[in-house]
């Protein structure tokens, strides 16, 4: 019986414990990962660059800057890689066009990355509402095995059945916790890549001494 219990006791431990860490930072009961949960980024944090022309936003339709910010943008791409196309883009680019084309970059890359962001943190918050639920139904599995194996006739087959169950449960409860934690750090990723693109943007428009 001890077994059991102290099985629901480590569930309840595995959901409740980072739980608590994160309402420490965060205003979301929800929200499971220690980092700050912020939805969406503002321009102004990963951008400090003159500010850019309503014209930026149509990015997606100049070609050559859509398929950039596809690149620009997938995390396998090393950051000292997509830094180097940055700079090569830029030199590319006529002098007059450079700060237009450069802005829509930008544009994009902010639209693109933000937005890969937001659809990250929703699938945080679905992986971790699934977690609760089955946290709670191990612990109804752990509770009812306790139950049986208290009968005085109980059948130790199906106790012993039952327990494998629950062990084998619990062990991928476990699993997708551990893996909650790497993708709580996903967003943060992004931002900082986010970032460190848009500060080498800004490098190709100051001015050359």
């Amino acid at each position: 019986m001890e077994r059991m219990s102290l099985v629901g006791s480590l569930v309840a431990a595995a959901v409740l414990v980072p739980h608590a860490s994160a309402m420490a930072a965060n205003t979301d009961p929800d929200w499971p990962c220690v980092q700050r949960k912020v939805p969406q980024l503002s321009l102004g944090q990963v951008w400090n660059g003159p500010d850019l022309p309503p014209a930026a936003k149509d990015w997606s339709e100049d070609p050559s800057v859509s398929a950039l910010v596809e690149e620009l943008a997938a995390r396998r791409l090393p950051i000292a890689d997509a830094q180097k196309k940055i700079r090569d883009f830029a030199a590319s680019v006529p002098a007059g066009q450079l700060a237009p084309k450069m802005a829509m970059l930008e544009q994009g890359m902010f639209d693109h990355m933000d937005a890969e962001r937001s659809h990250v943190i929703s699938g945080i918050s679905r992986y971790a509402h699934r977690q609760l639920e089955m946290a709670a139904e191990l612990r109804k599995q752990a509770s009812d095995v306790d139950a049986l194996r208290a009968k005085p006739d109980a059948d130790q087959d199906e106790v012993e059945r039952r327990t494998d169950q629950l062990n084998f449960a619990t062990r991928i409860f476990n699993e997708r916790a551990q893996s909650l934690t790497y993708v709580c750090d996903v967003p943060t990723i992004i931002e900082q890549r986010l970032y460190q693109l848009s500060k080498t943007v800004s490098e190709t428009l100051a001015p050359k001494k």
